[in-house]
């Protein structure tokens, strides 16, 4: 039934009831006005449209289809406590109203009646509005789950097919690239094929880190700076790595990440721009925050902002300020060095924008 259908059948019934009570001329005109008005607002206002049925009732005790729709809708629309109290403060005083009238008026119905009327008239509708909005809601949020669950396998296939084709290609360019270092070469192909072996073992590891990512996998953190190392000096870069102070854990992943990637991008850049030179990382433990220092001689040409490592240094800065943090780029005279600050004390999802 559409809803003016519905509209039209609630006012006619309840003006024909208000009718056979005797009811004419430009009362029952009124009523019937007030109930379209009531039904109209039904969806848009429905307490508001709940309320006034139960006015009406009061004055004229009609209204029956009206209550019945407006408390179906109203019970449909409850979504705080709030709502329920108020809903519920009202029926109760519609419910003393009725049984004061029943008990002043002669002659009339048992209030036992009256009270069946409530029931089946207020409360069901209400129950079974709030019934049926329960279920669409457990009805959205299983779809909702599935959904998700089919995102998030997608997002495993993409995992395995990233894995499956680019892995293998940056596995044999890093292989092909070692067995050209320890050919024999010139010094400037040499160092050029270095280079080109630690892009190769850089962009595999930043693959490894989005298959994870993908995977669901947690983001390579604070712990894995000593293997990032190990793995820069196994490629032939020169790396010292040095801690001072006491070192505690970072309390937010996003901190610990961004700790991970300063470091690696220092890195990259060391090896792309200075290739040979030495590199020292240092960590320095402060009471509230950790600085990071990646140090390397200067370069003749410096990284652009863009870098080299996926965002390079103008989106490491951009994470390190989501973790509350502050990065620092300075170039020279004779040392390039990247310098990050990160809190200890995790910040606020909004703090850091």
């Amino acid at each position: 039934m559409s809803r003016y259908a519905l509209i039209a059948a609630v006012v006619v019934a309840d003006t024909a009831l208000l009718w056979l009570d005797g009811t004419r001329g430009w009362t029952l005109a009124a009523y019937a006005v007030a109930v379209a008005l009531a039904m109209a607002a039904m969806n848009r206002l429905p307490f508001a449209a709940f309320f006034a049925a139960l006015a009406l009732a009061v004055l004229t005790g009609a209204s029956l289809a009206l209550l019945a729709c407006t408390g179906f809708q109203a019970g449909h629309r409850i979504s705080a406590r709030r709502d329920v109290v108020v809903t519920a403060g009202a029926l109760s005083a519609y419910v003393c109203v009725l049984l004061l009238a029943v008990q002043r008026s002669p002659g009339a119905e048992e209030p036992w009646i009256s009270l069946a009327r409530v029931v089946v008239l207020t409360a069901l509708p209400l129950l079974a509005g709030r019934y049926v909005a329960q279920q669409r809601e457990h009805l959205r949020r299983e779809r909702a789950l599935i959904a998700e669950q089919e995102r998030l396998r997608e997002r495993l296939r993409i995992a395995h097919d990233m894995h499956d084709s680019l892995g293998h290609l940056l596995s044999l360019v890093s292989v092909q690239a070692a067995a050209l270092e320890v050919g024999a070469l010139p010094p400037e192909q040499r160092r050029a094929v270095s280079g080109l072996a630690g892009t190769a073992r850089a962009a595999a590891a930043e693959l490894h880190e989005v298959v994870n990512a993908l995977r669901g996998h947690d983001a390579p953190g604070l712990a894995e700076i000593d293997d990032l190392v190990a793995r820069s000096r196994a490629a032939g870069a020169p790396v010292t790595i040095g801690t001072s102070g006491e070192a505690v854990p970072l309390a937010d992943p996003r901190a610990s990440h961004a700790a991970y990637r300063v470091v690696q991008e220092g890195l990259t850049n060391a090896v792309k721009h200075a290739s040979g030179a030495p590199i020292t990382v240092s960590l320095d433990w402060q009471p509230d925050a950790l600085l990071i220092s990646v140090a390397n001689p200067m370069p003749r040409r410096p990284p652009s902002p863009e870098g080299s490592g996926g965002n390079g240094l103008r989106g490491l800065t951009e994470r390190v300020a989501a973790a509350g943090g502050l990065l620092r780029v300075h170039p020279g005279p004779r040392v390039f060095r990247v310098v990050a600050m990160l809190p200890l004390v995790p910040v606020l999802a909004g703090a850091a924008s």
